[in-house]
């Protein structure tokens, strides 16, 4: 994933969080990326290496592109 991951994005990860579900959301930035399911408003931290790994698309920017044209 080369694309650039920024604040707010919601972003589809390859495996499912336990509840179900696959989209979180970016609540913070740095060289540690803290994230919040979508489903069950959990959050976690993770290494930016493996939020870039894990990533499978990134839905909100996809969104606000589409709605631009």
């Amino acid at each position: 994933m080369t694309e650039k991951i920024e604040l707010g994005d919601i972003v589809r990860l390859k495996k499912k969080h336990p509840c179900g579900g696959y989209e979180w959301e970016v609540i913070r930035l740095g060289t540690d990326f803290r994230l919040q399911c979508t489903t069950c408003q959990r959050q976690v931290w993770l290494e930016r290496r493996e939020v870039i790994r894990r990533t499978k698309k990134i839905i909100k920017k996809q969104l606000d592109e589409n709605s631009n044209q």
